[in-house]
């Protein structure tokens, strides 16, 4: 099954003709966040894959399958030619660079979830921010502590996701958790349809030119390490979207630009950029003396 949210907050079924079967009503969906809430009361919805569909893929309005995760649980550096491309652009990584092992996870504000048709918003008109293509997944199952091999029978599906970045000094959940930073879509594949998660070709083409592409078993930690790691400190809820880490070929991204990116299996999704009328440089931030 291919989920998808749609015309605020209708959960439907993408049919192989992009058409969509609305499963808002049959299931009895009440929240604005459907896929999350199918996902928390562990829901079914096959039995109305065959349906006729309600609607056409172009006539509505896609966003992001999951609304507000509780959280967005990322990998840094997980792909072995991404991490000779951070060292040698001091703009990509400042310090040392890191994978799980070293430093661990991070995590993304769930506020900067968006979806394909939302657009990207860059904050500043004077910071360099890049662009990364990486599989994630939604979880099904809430977890905790859970073994690897375990791991995949808890996940709900896979989907694309851009994990956009300014780059500097600030800390890395600050950088990367601005509105419209985590673009989700354009639905989510339910594991069954995903033979190997770590052999899916993706790409990503930034004004029609390729600037990123490879294929998924070049990851470094495998989807089931991550939770693996991350269930140790902290419960996995259902909801909850994990990402995966980027490959080699980030760039920078400028109002006016246009990305589109696709991963084999999953889809494909077209995304706007555009900008304020705001530099960091117009940033001023004051000390309080209250209680000093």
């Amino acid at each position: 099954m291919r989920f998808v949210r749609f015309d605020d907050d209708r959960l439907g079924l993408l049919t192989d003709d992009d058409g969509i079967v609305d499963v808002t009503d049959r299931l009895g969906l009440e929240t604005n966040d459907p896929l999350k809430e199918y996902a928390q009361k562990g829901l079914d919805a096959s039995e109305y894959e065959n349906n006729d569909p309600e609607y056409d893929r172009g006539d509505v309005r896609i966003e992001s399958p999951i609304r507000r995760p509780g959280k967005v649980i990322a990998a840094p550096l997980n792909y072995e030619n991404h991490i000779e491309e951070a060292l040698a652009d001091t703009d990509i990584v400042t310090d040392e660079w890191f994978t799980i092992e070293d430093k661990g996870y991070f995590l993304k504000a769930a506020s900067s979830v968006a979806g394909p048709e939302d657009g990207i918003e860059l904050p500043f008109t004077d910071r360099r921010v890049d662009h990364e293509i990486e599989l994630a997944f939604v979880m099904g199952e809430d977890v905790k502590d859970i073994e690897r091999d375990d791991v995949w029978d808890a996940i709900l599906g896979y989907t694309i996701l851009l994990d956009v970045s300014v780059r500097g000094e600030q800390d890395r959940s600050n950088r990367k958790s601005y509105d419209t930073f985590t673009i989700i879509g354009p639905c989510v594949v339910t594991r069954d349809e995903i033979d190997d998660p770590h052999d899916l070709e993706m790409e990503l083409k930034l004004n029609g030119e390729t600037r990123q592409r490879e294929n998924t078993s070049d990851m470094i930690y495998s989807c089931a390490d991550i939770v693996e790691y991350a269930s140790i400190g902290a419960t996995i809820e259902a909801g909850d979207v994990v990402t995966t880490g980027t490959p080699e070929g980030v760039s920078e991204i400028s109002g006016g630009d246009t990305i589109d990116a696709e991963i084999e299996g999953i889809g494909s999704m077209i995304v706007d950029v555009s900008d304020r009328d705001l530099t960091f440089e117009d940033i001023d931030v004051q000390k309080s003396q209250q209680g000093r």
